[in-house]
């Protein structure tokens, strides 16, 4: 088989999202409700006046505002580009700046108690928000590289497609290609050279039947040149 000529589109990497996207956006969004909660709790004393401000309390409120500020965007995201996606994601690492200033301000406070007198006590919260606070971390540096996990590249030289996120890979080039076929409305059956066969669902995936009518495209373009 002859290799396509390349073309803007051909060229293209497209990120593939699941068809319940935008219901996951919105849980992963009221799931930030927590550190908002967190948030609100720790000023709601020092507002009260039963406990003094202090810079940690200062630099608690800075962050506890950016938080905030960047929970309105991501709503605002939700609403008008629900695919936006950023290489890190501010709104997790602030969550995680909540959480962890939130967890030394607990052990200090308990930490002053015990030297006043109190008897000694394990408390379980500070290491609680602290373990929550790193797994913000991580999901801020490899939520987008998780997002890029299911795409579709048409290229030059064939193609390349993975529909779920820990599905097989398909990486083809137009060497190893027989032919290919729609199968069902959204699938496409990619028969090798050697008789082995690749099928191709994109039933899962949001925009699905569009994405495999340019896999099918892409590939008859070059069957037929």
């Amino acid at each position: 088989m002859n290799a396509a000529n390349p073309t803007p589109e051909t060229q293209a990497r497209t990120t593939l999202f699941h068809q319940r996207h935008l219901r996951r956006q919105v849980a992963k969004s009221l799931g930030h409700i927590g550190p908002a909660i967190v948030f609100v709790l720790a000023v709601v004393p020092i507002l009260s006046g039963r406990e003094p401000f202090s810079l940690l309390v200062a630099l608690e409120i800075m962050v506890g505002v950016a938080y905030l500020s960047l929970l309105v965007r991501e709503l605002r995201h939700l609403r008008h580009n629900p695919f936006h996606t950023e290489r890190v994601a501010w709104l997790e690492l602030a969550a995680a700046a909540i959480l962890f200033i939130e967890s030394y301000h607990i052990w200090h406070r308990h930490h002053e108690a015990e030297l006043a007198g109190a008897a000694p006590r394990f408390h379980a919260l500070p290491w609680v928000y602290a373990a929550v606070g790193v797994a913000y971390v991580v999901l801020a540096f490899r939520m987008q590289q998780l997002t890029g996990r299911t795409y579709l590249h048409l290229h030059a030289d064939g193609f390349a497609v993975r529909t779920g996120r820990f599905g097989k890979e398909h990486t083809l080039n137009w060497s190893d290609i027989a032919s290919a076929d729609p199968d069902g409305a959204t699938g496409v059956v990619v028969r090798r050279t050697d008789g082995k066969e690749h099928r191709i669902a994109f039933d899962k995936l949001h925009d699905g039947p569009a994405h495999r009518d340019r896999l099918l495209a892409h590939l008859r373009k070059a069957i037929n040149s």
